[in-house]
């Protein structure tokens, strides 16, 4: 968060003559916050049940019907699965968005970026034994985990469109990615392929954001390490060489054997980074 809140004043701090054209009023925020919270009022929702369970478990013997129960456990047991990662997903997209309101609305009302903790985590804070629960079956997670329907095609269609240098349309597609999709398990590497388009069509500026949220979203991911670079490559570019340089330099502190290693440090040597 130290580095975000860094690299975020560094972003701001070129955007003063783009303001004009790119306010947002605390109003616009109010909104957005408000459609945040009628999105958990509808997850609540889904959490409520819609009447009693009819279980159909009549058999003609013990084994069919302990069969029956079995099945009938088998299928609650995956509803369950599937409701727990979708909360999850929804809290952990919930959270990256109220940091990112948070941030805003310091930059209105003209606050300290630096002084921007830890975003809360949406719903509260989880206890030990709760965090200890979901870190086990983590490393397995992204194997696991089921995408929506079309959101591999939808990805894979941005990712061609970049590979063939149709920039426009390659951030136009992952735009809507992350609109369509929050708190994709694709939204990391989604956001770093963003950037990457926005790199090519010349706005440095939204490419930092890009590569930001992409790091953001999952500081420990297999695209970290190149997000950062990207972060701190595209930071030399705005004019912003200190910021630059601490972003580089957390590539080997946080990745030391990352292969993004070797880039950050040839471009701190051109941007003469001490």
């Amino acid at each position: 968060m130290r580095i975000a809140a860094l690299v975020l004043a560094a972003v701001v701090a070129t955007t003063g003559l783009a303001r004009a054209q790119d306010q947002q009023t605390l109003a616009d925020i109010r909104q957005e916050l408000t459609v945040l919270h009628v999105e958990i009022q509808r997850l609540k929702r889904e959490l409520s049940t819609t009447g009693a369970p009819s279980p159909n478990l009549a058999s003609s013997s013990v084994l069919e019907r302990v069969d029956a129960i079995e099945t009938e456990l088998q299928r609650l047991t995956r509803q369950t699965e599937q409701l727990h990662q979708r909360i999850e997903r929804i809290v952990a997209d919930g959270t990256n968005r109220i940091g990112d309101l948070e941030f805003r609305l310091v930059e209105l009302e003209g606050g300290d970026l630096a002084a921007l903790g830890e975003t809360t985590t949406l719903g509260g804070d989880q206890d030990e034994s709760a965090t200890n629960t979901v870190v086990v079956p983590a490393p397995t997670e992204p194997e696991t985990e089921e995408l929506a329907v079309g959101e591999r095609a939808d990805f894979d269609e941005a990712s061609a469109a970049l590979e063939k240098g149709d920039f426009q349309t390659a951030a136009a597609l992952l735009a809507n990615f992350d609109t369509n999709y929050p708190g994709s398990p694709l939204a990391p590497e989604a956001n770093l392929k963003r950037g990457q388009a926005l790199e090519g069509l010349g706005d440095t500026r939204e490419a930092a954001r890009a590569f930001l949220a992409s790091f953001t979203g999952d500081s420990e991911g297999p695209v970290a390490p190149q997000a950062l670079f990207k972060l701190g490559e595209a930071l030399g570019r705005l004019g912003q060489v200190e910021q630059a340089c601490i972003t580089l330099g957390e590539v080997s502190v946080r990745f030391p054997n990352s292969e993004a290693v070797k880039d950050a440090s040839q471009e701190m040597a051109a941007l003469g980074c001490s």
